[in-house]
C-alpha cells in the first residue's frame, strides 16, 4: 500500500517529480505516481484526491506549474499533509507557480519546497512519516550523517590541495 502519492499535471514535470520518487526509493517508502490534470480531467482528479486515504496514502507530493492549482486542490480534498513543488516555467521562471502554491488561504495549508525541489519534497515526506516510524527516522539520520561526511571530505580536499582541486 503506498504511503506517499506523487501527482503531477503533465509528463513534462517528470524530471523534477522523479527526484522525489528517488528519495522515497532511497528510504524504502512505498509510493504511487500519477499524471492527473485538475483542469483537464477534474472528475478523475476529485476521485484521486478523495480516495487517497482509502489507498493508504499518508502524504501527497503535488507538482505544478503556472497557475499551480494541483497542490492546493489536493490540500482542499485530502485530509493529510500535502507538499507542493512549484515547477520552473518558461514565462516567469517558476515564481508564478511558487506564489500560487504558497499563497493558500488560511485553513488549507500546503508545505512548499523550492522551485523544482523534487528531492526536498521526497525528504520532507520521509520526515513527516518518520514521526511515527523509528526505522525510517534512523534511515534519515544516516542520510544526514552521509551528507555531513561528504562536506567534511570536500573541506579536507580543499585544505590539502587548495581551491585548484575543484576547478
Amino acid at each position: 500500500m503506498p504511503r506517499v502519492s506523487i501527482v503531477m499535471g503533465s509528463d513534462s514535470d517528470m524530471p523534477v517529480m522523479s527526484k522525489a520518487a528517488q528519495m522515497l526509493d532511497k528510504f524504502g517508502i512505498e509510493y504511487e505516481m500519477r499524471i492527473i490534470s485538475a483542469h483537464r480531467e477534474p472528475d478523475i482528479f476529485f476521485d484521486y484526491a478523495k480516495t487517497a486515504k482509502d489507498r493508504g496514502v499518508k502524504v501527497i507530493i503535488a507538482g505544478a506549474g503556472k497557475a499551480a492549482h494541483l497542490p492546493g486542490m489536493c490540500a482542499a480534498l485530502f485530509e493529510g499533509p500535502v507538499i507542493g513543488i512549484p515547477m520552473k516555467t518558461s514565462d516567469l521562471g517558476g515564481v508564478d507557480s511558487l506564489y500560487s502554491i504558497v499563497q493558500m488561504p488560511s485553513g488549507i495549508p500546503v508545505a512548499t519546497v523550492a522551485i523544482n525541489g523534487g528531492a526536498n519534497a521526497g525528504i520532507l515526506a520521509a520526515k513527516i512519516l518518520s514521526t511515527n516510524d523509528d526505522d525510517l527516522a534512523a534511515k534519515l539520520n544516516s542520510y544526514s550523517e552521509e551528507m555531513k561526511a561528504g562536506v567534511v571530505a570536500k573541506d579536507d580536499k580543499l585544505q590539502k590541495n587548495g581551491y585548484e582541486a575543484f576547478l
